[in-house]
């Protein structure tokens, strides 16, 4: 079913894929695709994701779900943690799209996104802001002028939760 919305997500992986794990469960990607599609007639996903070369199987996975995957190299540290922030990506991905989508849905709580979430509220062309933990995100987002769209993902577990394999 084409949507005569025609919006378009922008989703920062990293920040939902950690604020979901904090709050104990694993987001269904492939659910969370059609939850888009069919909450807000999300048309096109944009997923924002840090390559890995041993993770093909993972984006393989992500694309079949209805994902468009926009990969960042990352950076590996003598740690053993892995870098590669797409903030950047993000946003640049929103204005080279902008005359595309009606309007956007940027799943993040992170608070480096105030200043796309301004631009497209005064361009008319925000629909929400998901975030993925509402009791724990940027107070950059939380100003009067955002609430009204403001949804936050905490009550969607039972929806969106990722069943463990038999």
């Amino acid at each position: 079913m084409v949507s005569s919305e025609n919006n378009y997500a922008f989703i920062d992986s990293q920040n939902v894929n950690l604020a979901i794990r904090a709050q104990g469960w694993k987001l269904d990607f492939k659910r969370f695709r059609v939850y888009l599609r069919d909450k807000y007639q999300v048309e096109k996903a944009y997923l924002f994701i840090g390559y890995i070369p041993g993770n093909q199987g993972l984006y393989n996975d992500l694309q079949s779900a209805g994902f468009n995957c926009i990969f960042k190299p990352t950076l590996q540290y003598k740690d053993g943690t892995t870098k590669g922030n797409c903030d950047a990506e993000l946003v640049l991905w929103s204005m080279i799209e902008l005359g595309n989508y009606k309007k956007a849905v940027i799943v993040t709580g992170d608070g480096d996104f105030y200043c796309l979430v301004d631009y497209l509220l005064n361009q008319k062309k925000l629909e929400a802001v998901l975030i993925p933990n509402q009791y724990h995100f940027s107070g950059l987002l939380k100003f009067k002028h955002f609430r009204p769209f403001l949804r936050y993902m905490n009550g969607l577990r039972d929806k969106l939760k990722k069943e463990r394999a038999p």
